[in-house]
C-alpha cells in the first residue's frame, strides 16, 4: 500500500468518525434543554464537543476532537 493510499485511508476514517460524532451530539443535545443548542450545534461544529462535554456527553465530545485532529493532520499530509 502507497502512503497515499493510507493517508487517503485516514483521511475517510476520520471524517466518517466526524460527522457520525457529530451528528450523535446533536441529537443528544436535541433530547436535552435547552433544545436550541442542537441546530445551533449542527451549523456552528466547534459548539457540538464544547455543549457535548459540558452535558456530560464526553466520550461522544472526545471522540469527535479526535476525530477532528486525525483529519486535519492527514489533510496536512495529503497536501505535501
Amino acid at each position: 500500500m502507497t502512503r497515499d493510499a493510507v493517508v487517503l485511508a485516514v483521511m475517510l476514517v476520520a471524517f466518517a468518525a466526524l460527522v457520525t460524532a457529530h451528528v450523535t451530539l446533536a441529537i443528544g443535545l436535541a433530547r436535552r434543554s435547552p433544545r436550541w443548542r442542537a441546530p445551533i450545534a449542527l451549523v456552528i461544529a466547534p459548539l457540538a464537543p464544547w455543549w457535548g462535554w459540558r452535558e456530560r456527553m464526553r466520550i461522544r465530545g472526545s471522540i469527535w476532537v479526535v476525530a477532528a485532529l486525525a483529519y486535519a493532520g492527514a489533510l496536512l499530509l495529503a497536501r505535501r
